[in-house]
């Protein structure tokens, strides 16, 4: 009888956690909301890409005016000059699983974009860093902008002068190439590491980084991106299309793997022993056929590496200033150089982000904020 009344009650107790969360999850749903229903008079109107809600790129991304920003005493004002699309921001714009970041109803941040570059136009009080005029590249949300407010302390440092503003904003991307193989990797000069999915906008800055460390590099992508995998200094580059790099007899240090299509077994049997599978991506932007059977192939093989000499590891960027210097310096000195393939005015914001939707994106795309 005890037992029978422990199990009543805990049934009890679960159905009623379950009718909470629920309540909890539809009350969030419906509270969550964004200004684009607030109407106020403009004084200093600027131009900026908004969407209000989610849905593609054609229907829900508008150019509008909005308030210019103004920098506290801690702030740069920001006059954008361009900035550069990663693979998450489409996934933004249609929601999907990603409505639990950015907002379970409608999107909280109504200005996409991150990755900027432009030039200083005013600065807060306690600002000695940087002064007006001074050319800056870095990460802020909403940067599809005119002008935008970096705090004292954000993620912005000074641009480098041999390359433009559209390769300048690209160049952020490469955060998550250089601690994926620096920190996670821990590629040393001399290893041999394959960039699965070399061609795009992290892969080819990826490629450039594993140089700089010493390392022979592989790179693995179509047929028509070879040429432009080899221009960035890959020593070897194998076509999927008519060769899979899991059946050669090549061995690995590290595998910094931008596409997951490889079962953990495939993958393992290239490793050297004790060697390293960076899981960095799972290929292309947006939702596909593949997404959701990568997405769990990487909790697999990071749980099922536990029990293997090879270890397969995920990781999370952290976005600083001290990376972006050394990102930067790189390209002053010509060791990295942004593969920068395409370029759109702001009035085409949509067709940038259709085209990153393809999945098949060369190199790195920038929108010019005029």
């Amino acid at each position: 009888m005890k037992l029978k009344r422990i199990l009543k009650w805990s049934i009890r107790a679960i159905l009623l956690a379950l009718i909470l969360a629920l309540l909890a999850g539809f009350i969030a749903y419906w509270r969550s909301t964004n200004d684009c229903d607030r109407k106020t008079a403009l004084v200093n109107p600027m131009k900026a890409i908004r969407y209000c809600e989610y849905g593609s790129p054609d229907d829900v991304l508008k150019i509008e005016h909005v308030e210019k920003p103004v920098p506290n005493d801690n702030q740069i004002l920001v006059r954008v000059r361009a900035v550069s699309l990663r693979f998450f921001d489409g996934g933004m714009l249609r929601g999907g699983i990603g409505r639990l970041i950015f907002g379970l109803r409608k999107p909280k941040n109504t200005c996409p974009g991150s990755d900027f570059s432009g030039t200083v136009e005013a600065v807060g009080r306690n600002v000695t860093e940087f002064k007006p005029g001074d050319e800056v590249f870095g990460v802020r949300a909403g940067a599809l902008s005119e002008y935008i407010c970096v705090r004292l302390a954000g993620a912005m440092v000074s641009k480098p002068g041999n390359v433009s503003f559209e390769q300048a904003a690209s160049i952020p991307t490469a955060l998550v190439a250089l601690q994926g193989l620096r920190d996670t990797g821990r590629l040393q000069a001399g290893q041999k590491v394959l960039i699965n999915g070399a061609s795009g906008g992290v892969g080819t800055f990826a490629v450039q980084i594993a140089k700089t460390f010493g390392a022979e590099v592989t790179g693995v992508c179509s047929t028509r991106n070879l040429d432009l995998v080899r221009s960035v200094g890959a020593d070897h580059v194998i076509d999927y299309t008519k060769e899979d790099y899991t059946k050669g007899d090549q061995r690995y240090d590290v595998i910094y793997d931008l596409v997951n299509n490889h079962s953990f077994a495939e993958r393992r049997r290239v490793l050297k022993p004790g060697g390293i599978c960076v899981l960095a991506g799972i290929g292309g932007s947006g939702m596909h056929d593949e997404t959701l059977s990568r997405v769990a192939g990487v909790f697999t093989a990071s749980l099922r590496s536990k029990f293997s000499n090879e270890k397969f590891v995920s990781f999370g960027v952290d976005i600083n200033k001290k990376d972006l210097g050394i990102l930067r310096d790189l390209t002053e000195s010509g060791k990295i150089m942004p593969a920068l393939t395409k370029t759109y005015p702001l009035t085409e914001t949509a067709a940038a982000y259709n085209y990153l939707e393809t999945g098949h994106v060369q190199g790195k795309i920038a929108i010019t904020v005029d």
